[in-house]
């Protein structure tokens, strides 16, 4: 849906809070193949080290977002993307059996984020998935100064379908964001002074996007390389045969003395 809003904008510019991988389940990737930047902000360690090795031209940000500048507690969950500052969210994912570590972290504010490193460059699309802090992170921007075109929030309770939008929504409405469209996972809003976008949030997703779903893609490559390793096997059974066959250890003297002839030959 970001893509076909905004494939018109050549290099454009994303910031990302609650980035998670490069790669898999990235919502900006797509844009960096094609040439866009960004900002990548996550306090989980291991996604941020992922994200410098993979993202070296993006400005890669190992810090929490929430409505005032501090310090904090990140309950990291070793169920990949539910890492959440909100340490109720937390307890709730400790009594399904996952395990959840907390570690310090920086938390500056989308606005010192804004002003630090965005300055006044246009921002293409803002993205949010913060499991369950989205209020503290959308109440840390001042919305009348540089505005993103578009905003996503993820708007469910993590693990969950139930709707959470109500307690931030409301930000963004009084920002004269519009809401255009909602996924079942996210919520996309588009600014005022952008409603030449609104269109593109029509009809979801269809033959008309050329898009490849995620699953279907890795399936393709996965049975190429099956593929590939089929075929190579097979050649390396047929050379094997070969090697141990009566016809090679026959020729075998006619092989050497051709090789050892074959210069004099030449001359």
């Amino acid at each position: 849906m970001l893509w076909r809003a905004l494939k018109h904008v050549e290099k454009g510019f994303y910031v990302d809070v609650g980035a998670g991988w490069p790669e898999i389940d990235s919502v900006t990737k797509a844009f960096y193949d094609r040439g866009w930047r960004g900002i990548n902000v996550d306090p989980n360690p291991a996604y941020h080290d992922q994200l410098r090795a993979n993202r070296p031209e993006d400005v890669n940000l190992c810090v929490a977002v929430s409505d005032a500048p501090g310090t904090t507690e990140i309950n990291i969950v070793n169920e990949p993307g539910l890492s959440t500052l909100d340490a109720t969210i937390a307890k709730e994912h400790e009594s399904k059996g996952w395990k959840v570590s907390r570690i310090p972290a920086t938390v500056l504010t989308l606005e010192t984020i804004w002003t630090q490193y965005v300055g006044r460059r246009d921002v293409h699309f803002l993205k949010v998935d913060v499991e369950g802090f989205e209020q503290q992170v959308l109440s840390g921007k001042v919305w009348s100064g540089y505005r993103p075109w578009i905003v996503v929030v993820e708007s469910v309770r993590p693990t969950s379908r139930a709707e959470s939008h109500e307690s931030w929504e409301p930000i963004l409405l009084r920002a004269d964001y519009n809401f255009v469209y909602a996924d079942g996972l996210n919520r996309f809003y588009v600014a005022q002074e952008h409603s030449e976008l609104i269109p593109s949030f029509t009809y979801p997703p269809n033959v008309f996007d050329d898009f490849t779903l995620h699953g279907h893609c890795e399936s393709s490559v996965l049975s190429r390389l099956n593929a590939a390793e089929v075929r190579a096997r097979n050649a390396e059974s047929q050379l094997e045969a070969i090697l141990h066959s009566s016809s090679w250890r026959v020729t075998r003297p006619l092989r050497w003395l051709r090789t050892l002839l074959g210069p004099v030959l030449q001359k």
